[in-house]
């Protein structure tokens, strides 16, 4: 990342700000909210459309030389802004509203991620909870903060694997691994939430201990990894390529492993594989 990359303070604070203005203005519900299914079979609501409105319109006025590259997008708009990421042009990817499943049946757990990516990795990241009120951020090699303190997984005792809770997402998993899973549980106890962005925040607050996903795509998981990467915790693929900070996120959907310590990881992996 190029010194010209780095996001000052101020326009830290401005993106929190936005993302919080944001969730105020359309998550503000207590109801269920009417929905349509996309091509892909996932849920759209107008509430994402607005949402991302207003995201893509902040983002624009404060950075108007980032690109955009956003859930609702059409596939060849996010083409084209990943294309321009790749070719050096600083990006934000968005999910405006992640756990649109919960959302629309008034379930209060859903949350806003935006991430900024240069070259094909992420050097800025939030993921903001509207019904804790709780906005997570970390910037590559600065460090991680929940509501502006540091998360630290180094100070955290290293449990073994069947003590820890999980988060483990068994409708994307492969249903082998999904069947020992469920029969026999390595861990304590397993939860399931429905915000992909928040399962790796979790994780990284020390909420849950270990999680994994099936498939996610660039803007469920962008934002979250960074927070964990730098919070001290560690994650993978299913096929056990672990996640570097100089490997580059993908457009196409992945699998995620993830723990709070490096040897849980691989404690994980091992059983996840097995």
């Amino acid at each position: 990342m190029t010194q010209e990359h780095r996001l000052s303070a101020t326009d830290q604070q401005a993106v929190l700000d936005l993302l919080r203005q944001a969730a105020a203005e359309h998550l503000a519900t207590d109801g269920t909210q009417a929905a349509d299914r996309k091509a892909d079979g996932s849920w759209i609501t107008a509430t994402d459309e607005a949402m991302q409105a207003t995201l893509q319109n902040g983002l624009a006025d404060r950075f108007p030389t980032h690109g955009f590259l956003g859930e609702e997008m059409t596939v060849a708009e996010q083409e084209d802004a990943w294309r321009a990421c790749l070719d050096g042009r600083a990006t934000w990817v968005v999910d405006p509203l992640d756990g649109t499943s919960n959302f629309r049946l008034g379930f209060p757990v859903y949350s806003v991620t935006v991430a900024l990516l240069v070259g094909g990795h992420t050097v800025f990241g939030v993921v903001y909870d509207p019904s804790r009120d709780e906005c997570f951020h970390a910037a590559r090699g600065a460090g991680a903060w929940l509501n502006g303190k540091a998360l630290t997984l180094k100070d955290e005792p290293r449990q073994a694997l069947d003590s820890c809770l999980a988060t483990v997402d068994f409708k994307r998993l492969p249903k082998p691994v999904a069947s020992r899973l469920a029969c026999e549980p390595p861990y304590a106890s397993q939860r399931s939430i429905g915000s992909v962005a928040l399962d790796w925040c979790w994780v990284a607050a020390h909420r849950v201990q270990v999680y994994v996903h099936g498939k996610q795509k660039l803007w469920d998981y962008a934002a979250g990894q960074l927070i964990l990467q730098e919070a001290g915790g560690a994650s993978a693929d299913l096929d056990g390529e672990i996640d570097h900070p100089d490997r580059p996120v993908e457009p196409l959907p992945r699998s995620a492993v993830a723990a709070t310590h490096v040897e849980l990881l691989e404690d994980w992996l091992d059983v996840l594989r097995a």
